[in-house]
């Protein structure tokens, strides 16, 4: 019989025959064709039987569209008893329940379950919704599913379509590593000793993916697969040697995988057998399959006739079988199949093996026929639910009650959530580094993951809130975690340490749960209700485990046919666990004892790494396809990819309340009565301590530890505990250690010490890890502190420091330390100490090693030991033997001898590789091995009965036993102190003790008493620190200066012998600080008006401090607090530095390092300025005067000679030659001595010859200025004696006497002593975050800082003259606030209802403020105290800017630079409202009147130019025309100022003539507002003057009167419009009575904004009587009532009853008015457009004008005050154009900006968008570092520079080009 395999690559069968459905691996099917439609699976796939119709069903039967047959009456049953849902099909629709949704297919479901993503109906008919709408801070991707918006063009492919990383820019290149780095898959830089050492250092396994491995040795991850061997490797017999030579092993040969990466191990490997038949088919001996119908029916289907041999129990055939006589024989269905009888069963039934009777089919006994619950009944079956789940339509599938499922996985740098029935995907956490294992807390909301990088294990809230560390130390990689919903616990498991642990939620309470018989623990799962934990282990024997949760009950459930069991999960329902496999390739799934295991998926699986359950579905994650996946957890089909492109799926869980479901917490409410752990077992609880702790009770732990082993690891500290059996090492929580080497201890306040050789300090903590603090170190310098010994007796901390060749005791918390020995020491390591004796005894594994002793206070230094050593490390004392231990590197060896090195003896010389750390306990001696990894211990006394406590530990260092039965000691140091004033040292003379003092102070005679402090020393600065080197001791030991604030670049020092106070400056912080010398008293004495401060002196006599600023160019003056500070030297200066006084002659020298280098002198007020040396000269630093020799000495960096010249710069000679780079210098008695950046050192030498050069200090990096100090010296006699000079300021010397001076700006009185406490006439400008003044009564232009407290973003300023205060807009805060010129009485005026207030004016005469408000488009006004507060104007405003008030005139000016700009002016109440100038204009910015020639002055950003003209707008003229970028103006006497954005100065012209400009001030950033104040400037009076016009609140003078007005807002006072009236009290009324608000008498003209209608004003008319109108009850808030000026305070009846008769003639002249402004401010060809506005802060208020659409390059281009969804600034990263550009420095991108025009029909503003030239204002420029503002600028530069127009002289020229490109491009109106 011709059928088999075909080989043809189209599957082509013969004419007669049929094609089988191509296999899986791609081979073809042929049988005969009149085998289809059989009824038989010939196939074996059924594809033969699909689509045919089998024989027709009984008439009791009904016929299945599959040809199966079902009894009738289970036709529209609502079950699917036909398997297809035939039955269920036309069926006449049920009645759905209200609370229930009708499917298409008449199932009715849960309302709940309607568009929940999951298609409950079967037909989806219920998932057929609306599309979510995405929020806008979402991107929409093409299949309409939302995303987060930071996600578009990440380089992750987010959305399903990949259409978020479309038309994206081109990315950026990833940087390279450097030669000392690898680069990881990812991009990602590591050190280059990571690669290839067994560690997962990238995250990905690339750092380890093409290493080396070794016979028998062998990395293994979580699943990357085998690391390979060099060619040349020889495999051993297990192994399979791949072609390249490499070696894989044996197993993997023909596994179907490409092991060796070449096909290698997969080639020539033979077919293994036939292929394996279906079920429901039968193998013939030849091979083939057949349906099992074919077995007997007289056929040779086989072939080889085996289907009807004998061995078949083929009966013959009779011929006389028939269906109508009896049934055929059968029991239920007969039907005749090729002449044959054949003997069928009803649904339900199966046939018997006698092929007649029929027995019951147990439905629940095939897996996966019910969700969950299945109970068998005869014929039939009925599926059931869990609790929590419930039956969907199709009664067999479980559906889990509660919120929609939502997949939680782990992503390395993020955690993200994914539906998985719909396209929803959202981000839960970023910026993670490595987040592998996950799981959650459902109840409490917490999300918990591990980082392999951080190694931490951190948690958040689910909504991503409140991160936070569980678990910081004791982690090497935590690949697997679980969370005990119930009893509220963590466990987690950790290949690296080979541990399980387990913790309370917070961490708290840790517990080394299981560490025995553990390689590689990775997945773990828990089942709480029934007190389990799961987990595997792909070590070299790879598991799968189970215990109770205490530990306890451990046992396999499986370990065969296991390779990598990455994934594990709980089906809680199913009651069954799930696996995966990466190198099985494969789902596996088992009861929860290990039994039925069975495959579930064995194909399509290339890296599966972690697995969840949910419903009838698992979902994993896998590497190699980096997706997520889905299949139906019973038969593994139905495959589907939820999510792919992904960056690197780790860890995932199913995140619903079903995935955590309830049950008993066995542990109740008081946690089982334990004191800490209460962990499950089984069905009961067990109470267990944290690691280490012994168990006192059954319910009770320890609190404390009595005895554990110490040992340091470098990056961590750990314990071993005595107190317990398992003898787990515990991690002491510990912030910070780097490289912990030395370690001791002191039970009495269980404190632990150790030694860090990174961060160079002495730290201690408490045992547990509290109370962390660093001893030494972090205010005093060491350098290698290798070697720690605590004596418990005096309570003092002795160290050695291989650095520094040195060894120091202080106090155990690192007070009054000092050098003991300092000489002949080369690298001294480990340091021992016997208080009993008064010894210390150390190691020296220097040149010459060797082993000494001395007293404790340093006395009887002796060597014992000399022979023989090596690398002598660790050092133990046995106190009970007086013996002295060590353990030698080199040697090998542990030895001993005794305490003065007599009997020399050998403990242990064999199998210690190289040992370091040492201690003695009890009989043991414990020490650490470097090369072992190990801790180990033996028999102290006979070096046998070796044990290993741990091993596998890298970077091994000291070891110590912590206990608390060291032996006590008497000693004198207890009583008193011993009478030492400072230190009391143990020691060995007959005293037993000796008294010493700290570092650089002496010893008195008595010996007993040190000195107050140091009489002569270096004193010097190193950026971030200032320290002391005493020169009254022998050697020199520098000393931090303990001052407690942070310095970031301290640069110049000086110093006051006098107070014992040291003065410095900060050149990052901008200021000068003072403190004692002993860190005290720190004080900021100069904080304002400071860039670059290089130089400074002190002139101790005359109580003064100098100082140089290379950034603004001066030297400066000012008391020691920092007060009357002045100016001496502002001209000529190019970059001054150093500075030195000569008091005695007046004299004060300086060096200047500009371009033309040179060193001057002048007195020491600044007079008589000369020029010294300006030949060859480079860098001059550093500058000293030698009074005893009448010399000046300087260090030049650049021609690297320190050089002398006498005090007029004469007899000029070099003293050292060559210095690499010095910086500062100084001289005392017959020594220089110099700080020297290059050496990082400071240097002496004899002064008079520059010989004998000596180091003084080496390895300080950051050295600056330095200064020698000599107390004893006295100062010399003041020149200004005791009375001040009879100054009443500044005294100052000079050569010849002194002088009298006064502080910066203000002039020196006549009397030549005195001066005013003020300027008199001053520009005050504001500059962000501060307010100055300049002086206009002096020539040196100084800016002078007003010390306002609390400054942000300041851009409007005014002054009023009668109080003396300064008023002040801050955009940041949204605040208008004042305060006095000396800083004090600041307070808020106006602190709310306020967006963006760009102008501000003061009415000096009626005591009112006015003020603009672009956010809100009005013009306000209230009282000076804030009160009072009313709208003016807020109607056709669009973005007004600067304001000014005219009191005398009545006149109120505004510039509004919006849509059509223009300049306008109205009365101070608002009223009469006029258009000056609209005509011309671009960005009207500064304004500012002129009050003695009537005129108005603005300047226009946009034309660059500065008009003005007449208070009508008339008589316009150019003043000057090219300005780069005015803001802000001002005018006294003849000069215009301005303050300038692009030029960052303010400037000033001769305000007739525009000539003779000048800048005033330079390089000022952020300059905004300016304003002169002088007694000329606000002047004049009006009615509102006197008494406040009568008015009751407010009063606002007009041109020919005023008028009183209400505050919009009533206050407590009653409110009169009438002049002199004072209304009562309001009193309770009716609604009808408080409703009568009309005025009696109205103004001539309201606002021009007014809006009432004819109709609303008579309905108010009507409603108020004549007698309230005579009283002016009838007032509305927002509206002023006129008086002639000089009314008196008494208002007759009579006035007001005529001006009640003249209301008509008001009203109809108001009405016509308000038709006639509004016709003059409407244009009614324009439409009305919403659009952002842009302003300082930049928010998108919303806001009506009068425009069409403007391109979208205007919101692009235009900075808004809180970023909007298409841009990635916070409120402090704002989008900045204009001033952008301006820092660009390109002329030509700026001249681009200045060309956009607008067109007549507006389409497009003249600034486009560019109408931003308020540079970022609220945002404070500290809140961006370097590299997000230079981020900035090229984005911003990029905007700036690609704007390109046609430029026309006409402001409505043509387009610019909206698009990004170079090239010039024509924009229309369709394409704006």
């Amino acid at each position: 019989m011709d059928f088999g395999l075909a080989s043809s690559p189209e599957c082509a069968c013969g004419r007669s025959h049929f094609t089988c459905a191509v296999s899986a691996l791609g081979e073809c099917t042929c049988i005969p064709a009149q085998w289809q439609c059989d009824g038989d699976n010939d196939c074996g796939d059924h594809s033969d039987e699909d689509g045919c119709m089998l024989p027709t069903c009984s008439p009791l039967d009904f016929h299945c569209d599959n040809g199966k047959c079902i009894r009738r009456s289970w036709v529209c049953d609502g079950d699917n008893d036909c398997e297809d849902d035939s039955d269920e099909q036309d069926c006449p629709p049920r009645e759905c329940e209200e609370d229930e949704f009708p499917c298409q297919n008449g199932y009715c479901i849960r309302s709940l379950w309607h568009c929940d993503g999951d298609n409950d109906c079967g037909d989806n008919s219920d998932e057929q919704c609306d599309m979510r709408k995405c929020s806008d801070k979402e991107f929409r991707c093409s299949d309409g599913s939302c995303i987060a918006e930071h996600w578009y063009c990440d380089g992750d492919t987010d959305c399903k379509d990949g259409s978020d990383e479309e038309s994206c820019p081109s990315a950026v290149p990833v940087p390279p590593c450097n030669l000392e780095e690898f680069q990881c898959a990812y991009g990602r830089c590591i050190l280059d000793i990571y690669h290839c050492d067994g560690d997962d250092d990238c995250g990905d396994w690339s750092d380890e993916s093409d290493c080396c491995e070794c016979s028998g040795q062998r990395w293994r991850n979580w699943g990357s697969g085998p690391l390979l061997c060099a060619a040349t490797s020889m495999c051993t017999a297990e192994q399979f040697r791949c072609r390249s030579g490499r070696c894989v092993r044996l197993s993997w040969r023909c596994d179907g995988e490409d092991d060796c990466a070449d096909n290698s191990d997969e080639e020539n490997c033979e077919n293994t057998g036939s292929p394996q038949c279906a079920s429901d088919q039968f193998l013939c001996w030849n091979g083939r399959c057949i349906g099992q119908r074919k077995l007997c029916n007289g056929v040779n289907d086989c072939g080889d006739n085996s289907d009807e041999g004998p061995q078949q129990n083929c009966r013959p055939r009779t011929g006389e079988e028939n269906c109508n006589v009896n049934n055929g024989g059968c029991a239920q269905k007969c039907q005749m199949v090729r002449g044959a009888v054949q003997c069928t069963c009803h649904t339900g039934y199966r046939l018997t093996e006698d092929g007649h009777t029929c027995q019951d089919v147990n439905e629940c006994a095939e897996e996966g026929y019910c969700s969950q619950g299945c109970t068998n009944s005869e014929g039939a079956f009925q599926c059931w639910c869990e609790t929590g789940y419930e039956l969907r339509p199709d009664r067999r599938s479980c559906k889990a009650l509660g919120p929609e499922p939502v997949l939680l996985f782990a992503n390395r740098i993020d955690i993200r959530q994914v539906l998985p029935h719909r396209s929803e995907y959202t981000l839960l956490l970023n910026n993670l580094e490595n987040a592998i294992a996950l799981d959650f807390h459902h109840r409490r909301e917490l999300v918990f993951w591990s980082d392999v990088t951080l190694d931490r294990i951190l948690r958040a809230n689910l909504n991503g809130s409140n991160v936070e560390e569980v678990v910081s130390t004791g982690l090497e990689s935590p690949g697997g975690l679980a969370v005990d919903w119930v009893h509220d616990k963590l466990y987690w498991t950790d290949s690296g340490t080979s541990r399980i642990e387990v913790a309370n939620l917070d961490g708290a309470h840790r517990k080394v749960l299981l560490w025995q018989n553990l390689e590689k623990p990775r997945a773990i799962a828990l089942h709480p209700m029934e007190g389990t934990i799961y987990w595997t282990d792909w070590g070299n024997t790879p598991r799968i485990e189970a215990s109770s949760m205490d530990g306890s009950g451990r046992r396999i459930i499986a370990d065969t046919h296991l390779f990598w069991p990455n994934g594990l999960t709980i089906d809680y329902a199913g009651r069954r666990m799930y696996w995966v496999d990466a190198k099985h390739h494969v789902i596996e799934r088992a009861n929860l004892d290990g039994s039925h295991r069975k495959a579930v998926i064995s194909q399509g699986l290339p890296h599966p790494f972690a697995i969840t359950v949910f419903e009838d579905s698992l979902y994993w994650t896998d590497w190699h396809t980096k997706s997520i996946n889905s299949a139906n957890k019973f038969t593994g089909k139905n495959q589907e990819i939820i999510r792919n492109k992904l960056h690197f799926p780790m860890d995932i869980h199913t995140l619903h309340p079903q995935r955590q479901p309830a049950g008993k917490n066995r542990c109740g409410d008081n946690n089982g009565g334990c004191t800490h752990l209460c962990l499950p077992s089984g069905q009961n609880y067990t109470c267990a301590c944290p690691t280490g702790f012994r168990k006192i009770s059954s319910h009770a732990c320890a609190q404390s530890l009595d005895k554990f082993l110490l040992f340091a690891r470098r990056m961590d500290i750990r314990r071993i505990s005595f107190d317990t059996e398992d003898l787990s090492d515990d991690v002491i929580p510990l912030a910070d250690v780097r490289s912990a080497v030395a370690l001791d201890w002191d039970s009495r306040d269980d404190h632990v010490y150790w030694t860090d050789v990174s961060t160079d300090t002495i730290s201690r903590a408490k045992w547990d890890g509290t109370g962390q603090e660093v001893g030494v170190g972090d205010t005093a310098f060491l350098e290698s502190p290798a070697g720690l010994a605590i004596d418990w007796v005096t309570n003092k901390l002795y160290w050695t420091d291989a650095g520094t060749d040195r060894i120091e005791v202080a106090n155990t918390d690192g007070s009054m330390r000092t050098v003991l020995i300092w000489e002949n020491l080369d690298r001294p390591r480990d340091i021992v100490v016997e208080p009993m004796g008064g010894y210390m005894y150390w190691t020296d594994w220097g040149a010459s090693p060797k082993i000494e002793r001395a007293g404790m206070d340093a006395s009887g230094r002796q060597v014992i030991i000399s022979s023989n050593l090596t690398w002598p490390n660790g050092l133990a004392i046995d106190y009970g033997s007086q013996r002295l231990y060590w353990a030698d590197a080199g040697m090998k060896t542990i030895e001993f001898a005794g305490l003065d090195g007599s009997k020399r003896k050998v403990l242990i010389g064999s199998q210690l590789p190289h040992p370091f750390g040492l201690t003695l306990y009890g009989e043991r001696i414990y020490w650490t091995d470097w090369q072992t990894k190990s801790i180990q211990s033996a028999d102290r006394l006979t070096g046998l009965d070796r044990e290993t406590l741990q091993e596998n530990l890298e970077n091994l260092m000291d070891i110590h036993v912590f206990h608390r039965r060291r032996p006590p000691v008497s000693t004198p140091c207890a009583m008193e102190n011993g009478g030492c004033s400072h230190l009391c040292l143990r020691s060995p003379n007959l005293s037993g003790f000796s008294c010493t003092c700290p570092t650089g102070i002496n010893l008195l005679s008595d010996g007993k008493t040190c000195s107050p402090g140091m009489n002569s020393f270096l004193i010097f600065a190193r950026r971030i620190d200032i320290r002391m080197v005493s020169l009254d001791i022998p050697y020199f030991a520098d000393v931090v200066v303990p001052i407690n604030i942070t310095m970031k670049n301290t640069i110049a020092i000086g110093v006051d012998p006098q107070e014992g106070k040291v003065y410095w400056s900060d050149s990052t912080l901008h200021r000068i600080s003072c403190a004692s010398l002993d860190g005290s008293q720190h004080e900021d004495i100069i904080t304002t008006g400071l860039q670059t401060t290089d130089g400074l002196a002190v002139d101790a006599i005359g109580r003064k401090v100098y100082w140089t600023d290379t950034g603004t160019n001066r030297i400066e003056v000012g008391n020691l607090d920092g007060s009357m500070r002045k100016v001496l030297v502002w001209q000529n200066l190019d970059s001054p530095r150093a500075i030195v006084l000569y008091h005695e002659m007046g004299f004060m020298y300086w060096t200047d390092w500009g371009e033309n280098a040179k060193l001057e002198r002048s007195g020491m007020d600044g007079s008589d300025r000369t020029v010294l040396i300006n030949n060859n000269l480079g860098w001059p630093n550093g500058l000293t005067v030698d009074k005893a020799n009448s010399q000046l000495l300087w260090a030049d960096a650049h021609t690297e000679r320190i050089e002398a010249a006498d005090l007029n710069g004469a007899n000029r000679h070099t003293l050292v030659s060559p210095v690499q780079h010095p910086y500062g210098l100084t001289l005392l008695d017959s020594y220089i001595y110099w700080t020297d950046w290059q050496t990082r050192s400071i240097h002496r030498a004899d002064k008079g010859t520059g010989s004998n050069v000596i180091l003084v200090r080496s390895n300080l990096p950051g050295l600056m200025d330095i200064q020698a100090v000599d107390r004893t010296q006295p100062l010399g006699f003041n020149k200004c004696g005791s009375r001040n000079g009879g100054c009443s300021h500044l005294c100052l010397p000079r050569p010849s006497g002194f002088s009298c001076a006064c502080p910066t700006g203000i002039q020196l009185k006549g009397d030549g002593k005195t001066c005013d406490p003020s300027p008199e006439t001053y520009l005050l400008f504001s500059s962000r975050g501060s307010i100055r003044r300049i002086s206009l009564d002096t020539s040196d232009n100084t800016d002078v800082h007003v010390p306002v407290p609390e400054l942000n973003n300041v851009i409007s300023l005014d002054y009023d003259s009668v109080d003396g205060k300064v008023y002040y807009t801050d955009v940041f805060l949204d605040v208008i606030r004042r305060a006095d010129l000396n800083g004090s009485n600041m307070e808020t005026v106006i602190g709310r209802g306020l967006k963006t207030t760009d102008g501000l004016a003061v009415d000096w005469v009626a005591r009112n403020l006015y003020w603009t408000d672009t956010g809100r488009n009005t013009i306000e006004a209230s009282r000076l105290d804030g009160s009072c507060r009313k709208v003016l104007i807020n109607h056709s405003l669009d973005e007004p800017r600067a304001i000014a008030v005219f009191p005398r005139k009545g006149y109120l000016f505004w510039t509004d630079w919006g849509h059509i700009a223009k300049i306008e002016r109205a009365n101070l109440d608002g009223s009469e409202r006029k258009v000056l100038i609209n005509t011309d204009l671009g960005w009207p910015n500064g304004l500012t009147l002129d009050y003695d020639t009537r005129r108005i002055y603005w300047v226009d950003a946009h034309l660059d130019r500065i008009e003005s003209a007449d208070l009508n707008g008339k008589l316009r003229q150019v003043l000057v025309s090219h300005v780069s970028h005015p803001f802000a103006l001002t005018q006294q006497d003849r000069w215009i100022y301005w303050t300038d954005w692009q030029t960052k100065s303010i400037q000033r012209v001769d305000k007739y003539s525009g000539r003779n400009k000048e800048t005033v001030l330079a390089n000022v950033e952020g300059l905004m507002d300016i304003i002169v104040v002088s007694p000329q400037r606000q002047t004049g009076t009006n009615a509102c003057g006197v008494n406040n016009g009568g008015c009751t609140h407010l009063c606002f003078a007009r041109a020919s009167d005023f008028v009183c007005a209400c505050p919009d807002e009533p206050d407590s006072r009653p409110c009169s419009l009438v002049p002199g009236l004072v209304p009562p009290a309001p009193r309770a009324t009716s609604m009808s009575e408080k409703s009568r608000v009309l005025p009696s008498i109205l103004p001539t003209t309201l606002h021009s904004s007014t809006t009432r209608t004819r109709t609303s004003l008579e309905e108010l008319e009507g409603r108020c009587s004549e007698r309230d109108s005579r009283l002016g009850l009838c007032a509305r808030s927002n509206e002023a009532v006129p008086a002639a000026p000089g009314e008196g305070l008494h208002i007759s009846y009579a006035i007001g009853g005529l001006l009640s008769i003249l209301l008509i003639l008001v009203v109809i002249a108001a009405l016509m008015l308000y038709r006639h402004k509004k016709a003059k401010f409407t244009d009614p060809g324009m439409g009305n457009l919403t659009y952002s506005n842009p302003s300082y802060r930049t928010s998108t208020q919303e806001v009506k004008i009068e425009a069409i659409p403007k391109p979208a390059m205007y919101n692009q281009l235009c900075y808004k005050k809180e970023g909007g969804p298409d841009h990635n600034y916070t409120k402090e990263k704002i989008k900045i154009v204009e001033g952008i550009c301006l820092l660009s420095g390109d002329d030509a991108e700026w001249d681009n900006l200045k060309q956009l025009r607008s067109s007549r029909g507006g389409l497009l503003r003249d600034h486009v968008c560019m109408k931003t030239d308020t540079v970022s204002i609220q945002a404070s420029s500290g809140s961006l570092d370097d590299t997000e503002t230079e981020q900035l600028l090229q984005e911003e530069q990029s905007e700036c520079s690609s704007v390109h127009t046609t430029a026309t002289p006409e402001r409505r020229g043509s387009l610019p080009d909206t698009g990004w490109k170079h090239e010039r491009k024509l924009s229309s109106e369709s394409q704006v």
